[in-house]
């Protein structure tokens, strides 16, 4: 595969979560650039791609004159909402592979609770007509009210129940609070997550993600300099991206409860030469439990349907047969947009979990999931 092992994450950073940063979204990016290119060994000199965050407002050019970059080869943006973070790691990797680039900043930062709430991105969709036509009419327009029917339909079809989401919900909890860098660390409860409101049936309070401030940013260097960086390198071993049936507007389906991530998973895993069963720890695109739920089974880690006897009897916490979102994820420690997510993957394998260190991760996989079902998946070992 020509992609395979071509790259690597080399260095990671993020900035603390707040309901409130106090700076501007362009600052928080720098900070947490900076650190991820200290992590990696490099200065902001060696930086020669960036692919940030579309709907940031932030460009590559602020980047490269606040760095001074004197040679920037590559600039991209890919505007998969929630999946960008990890195709843009699929577009990095590309890029290196084609010798373009040496090494590629990934930032994302944003004043989501503070500021622009991540809800009323919707509007800004292309896909924003086709929502307008079929969604709108009948009242659905934040992200719970778009993705419910979704839930419901899982529901009726499997017998899937709302305390089975539960599990999730109470499971990251958990790991945000080991974790040191997240927004809600206070345990909960099944019976928490139950007698928290409803916000579009089936999903509750405790079903939704969060709305915060912060920034991170990943490294990701050609897989021959990676050896001579700072950190132990995490290799990306195989990556995807899918875009669901009728991708503009999830009412015309012909299957409420599948994702992109069905089309995208087995390429990634046909690219890394690997299969669900070689997952240590797993860090999926949580914007609701119900889509961990559903990415669980797109992913092959069981069939579509069983998703919810999965995730029962702790089978997602430290010590399950998949421990996921050992960080707190979208629901408990921060919503950046997933890249958070591809920071905990990277400290996972190099074995600087901390509190929620998986023993003995070798090989971990992370998703996106973005606007109306795209999906996007990287695996990655360590080096």
């Amino acid at each position: 595969m020509p992609l395979r092992d071509k790259a690597a994450i080399t260095g990671v950073g993020e900035t603390a979560y707040s309901r409130n940063s106090g700076q501007s979204v362009l600052a928080l990016q720098m900070r947490a650039s900076l650190a991820a290119i200290a992590d990696a060994g490099l200065t902001p000199k060696d930086i020669d791609g960036i692919i940030p965050y579309g709907t940031s407002g932030v460009v590559a050019e602020d980047f490269a004159t606040n760095f001074g970059i004197p040679d920037l080869r590559f600039s991209a943006t890919t505007p998969m909402g929630g999946a960008s973070c990890v195709a843009a790691v699929q577009c990095a990797v590309a890029v290196i592979a084609g010798g373009i680039c040496r090494h590629v900043l990934i930032p994302l930062g944003r004043n989501g609770a503070s500021e622009s709430r991540i809800g009323s991105r919707v509007r800004q969709l292309p896909q924003f007509r086709m929502v307008g036509e079929f969604e709108m009419p009948v009242g659905a327009l934040a992200p719970a009210q778009l993705y419910a029917p979704m839930a419901r339909r899982h529901m009726e079809l499997y017998g899937t129940t709302s305390r089975q989401f539960g599990e999730i919900a109470v499971t990251t909890r958990r790991h945000a609070g080991l974790h040191g860098n997240a927004m809600m660390t206070s345990p909960i409860t099944i019976e928490d997550h139950q007698a928290s409101r409803m916000i579009a049936d089936p999903l509750r309070l405790l079903d939704c993600s969060l709305e915060s401030d912060g920034a991170v940013a990943v490294i990701v260097s050609a897989a021959e300099r990676a050896r001579d960086l700072k950190k132990r390198p995490v290799y990306v071993s195989g990556v995807g991206e899918g875009h669901p049936d009728s991708p503009s507007t999830i009412t015309q389906r012909p299957d409420l409860t599948t994702f992109g991530t069905a089309k995208a998973a087995p390429r990634a895993f046909a690219m890394a030469g690997m299969t669900p069963a070689d997952i240590d720890v797993a860090e999926i695109y949580d914007c609701f439990t119900f889509n961990v739920l559903c990415q669980i089974e797109d992913l092959g880690f069981c069939k579509k349907g069983e998703g919810g006897a999965f995730v029962e009897n702790g089978a997602l916490g430290l010590g399950g047969r998949l421990p996921v979102n050992t960080h707190g994820g979208l629901l408990s420690q921060a919503h950046m947009a997933g890249l958070n997510h591809i920071v905990e993957l990277a400290r996972q394998l190099r074995g600087e979990g901390g509190a929620t260190q998986v023993p003995d991760a070798e090989i971990g996989l992370v998703t996106g999931y973005g606007d109306m079902g795209d999906g996007a998946v990287a695996i990655m070992r360590r080096g």
